[in-house]
Formats: structure tokens, sequence, C-alpha cells
């Protein structure tokens, strides 16, 4: 649907607005009590939120190309139904089809000023993927407010079970990369993808980032914390049904070589993601359904 039937069909004057780019993709604009957030249809992606009184929360960079079938680099992609390469398939597009397929606005509620929720929806005859041709239909659901929720359900409406990877790729805009750390991951094993896929311990330390950082962490617990020092601010990554975490920043070299990221950009972001990736992975019996979500809230810190 284009923006101005959508207007007529969901929107809610001061609240919620849709408008296209220049290359046509259709995002909406949101405004709460304070609270401020985009969302784009192609790919169901939340760019931009914002709450009251804070700095932005998601980072999203201003070279990406926000064009149809190009992947918005920042805020939040969803990545299904492989994280990464395709295991079986390395001509398929990275992290799956879902980022860059336009996803149907279902329905929209809101709780006065204080919350706006958008359902969406995807489904096998949406993508008509060659390299992932199973019968599926995924439900996602955002609500605005002071806390942003996500909740990503996939069903499956095949005769067999299906396996999955997924994951909720949140970028974070921080002070300064040198200046963060994350906690809340001690003692999980990781895959560190800058090191040949090998599998390490992670120390009861805080994650600090010096260098590029690629890492899938296996089997962690339900809270992440990102401490940015500068800013003096807890972003907290709460999650359900998501066993997978992933920590990302590609640093100066490989950040300069993408297109759209580059330098400084990348010293602004980190990535720390809730996901079902490698080990993780969701096998989903016939019929049944996989729900995983995440709650990103800001605290201020000392």
């Amino acid at each position: 649907m284009r923006a101005e039937e959508l207007t007529a069909e969901f929107g809610i004057a001061g609240v919620l607005d849709f408008a296209e780019t220049e290359h046509g993709l259709v995002k909406t604009a949101i405004s709460l009590d304070g609270v401020t957030a985009e969302l784009f249809l192609q790919g169901a992606q939340v760019t931009a939120w914002r709450p009251s009184d804070e700095r932005p929360v998601l980072f999203t960079s201003r070279n990406s190309a926000f064009a149809p079938g190009r992947a918005i680099r920042g805020g939040v992609p969803i990545v299904f139904p492989w994280f990464g390469a395709n295991r079986h398939t390395p001509t398929a597009p990275q992290h799956g089809f879902a980022r860059t397929a336009t996803w149907h606005l279902d329905g929209v509620e809101t709780a006065g000023r204080e919350s706006l929720t958008l359902t969406l929806s995807l489904g096998d005859g949406d993508v008509g993927s060659t390299f992932w041709p199973e019968r599926f239909r995924a439900i996602y659901t955002v609500t605005f407010a002071q806390t942003l929720s996500l909740r990503l359900a996939v069903q499956n409406r095949a005769t067999h079970p299906i396996v999955f990877e997924e994951a909720l790729h949140s970028y974070f805009a921080i002070s300064d990369i040198a200046q963060i750390a994350i906690s809340g991951l001690a003692g999980t094993t990781y895959i560190d993808k800058t090191d040949a896929a090998r599998r390490k311990a992670q120390s009861a330390d805080p994650i600090t980032i010096t260098a590029e950082t690629d890492r899938v962490y296996l089997d962690t617990p339900r809270q992440c914390v990102v401490e940015d020092r500068v800013w003096r601010r807890r972003i907290v990554i709460e999650k359900n049904g998501g066993a997978s975490s992933v920590v990302w920043n590609p640093w100066t070299e490989k950040a300069i070589a993408m297109a759209d990221l580059g330098d400084p950009a990348w010293r602004g972001m980190v990535c720390v993601e809730t996901g079902n990736i490698a080990d993780n992975e969701v096998r989903l019996a016939a019929d049944a359904e996989h729900q995983m979500s995440t709650a990103i809230s800001v605290a201020r810190s000392l």
C-alpha cells in the first residue's frame, strides 16, 4: 500500500503518520508523549526510537541506501530464516530475506498517548524464496513507549518440521565505542567469527571493544546491559525465547570498506542482538509457533 492509503486507514493525527522516501520506501513516523520513533515497512524495520528526555537509542547510518531490496544499515533489522551466510547455499542473501521484504501492516493499537503498537506480517507467498521454500507466517509486534518492545512469532504452516535461525539485530547509538562496556554474558561460550569460528569462554569481566568484534554467544541469560560512561546511561536489553546473544562492531578497516557505514560512524554504534543462532537454532514442529521477544529500556547511571 502507498503512504496515502495507509494514512487513510491507520493514520492518527499527531501520533502516527506515513510517508515515502525518494526511492519509494514507505515509513511510519510515531510521536507520543515525548517518545519519537520510525519504522519502515521494508523489513518491518524500526530505524529510530527516542524516549522522553533522552538521546536517540538506536543507531541508523546516514549512508544507508534506503532503496527497495537493499538492507538498511542500523535500527533493528529482522534476521530470518538464517543468520549470516546460508550454510547450504553461499549465494543466498546474507541474513535471510525478511529484512528486505515488504511486510504487511495488519493493525494499530494505542493506549492513550502512552504507547502505540504496530502488528505486521510476512508469509512465504510474499517472498517466494528458492533458498528456503518452507510454508510459514511471521507476525511482528512492535510497541513504542518509554520501553521499546519487539516480539517475533514464527508459525510453521508446513506438514513437516522446519529449522531456522533468527535475530533482532539491534544497533545501539553510543558516545564512543571505546567508552562502553557490556555486561550480562559472563561465563558463557561464544563463537568468535573473527577467529575462524573458534569457541571461547567469556571471562567474568564486562566486555569492552578494542578491535573488530563478531561474536555469537550461546545459551545466554535474559538480560544484557550496555553501559555508556560518557552519556551516563545504561541500555538494558531484556529477552525471552532467544537463547543467543550477538555482539558486533566492525572496527576501522571493515567499516571503511562498507559503503553504507564508513568512518567514523562505526565508533558511534554497537550491536547487542537477541537471537536463536547456530546451536540454538529453532526446530519447529508442523502447525506450531515459536515466539522471541526483546524489551529495550534506558536507565541513568552515575
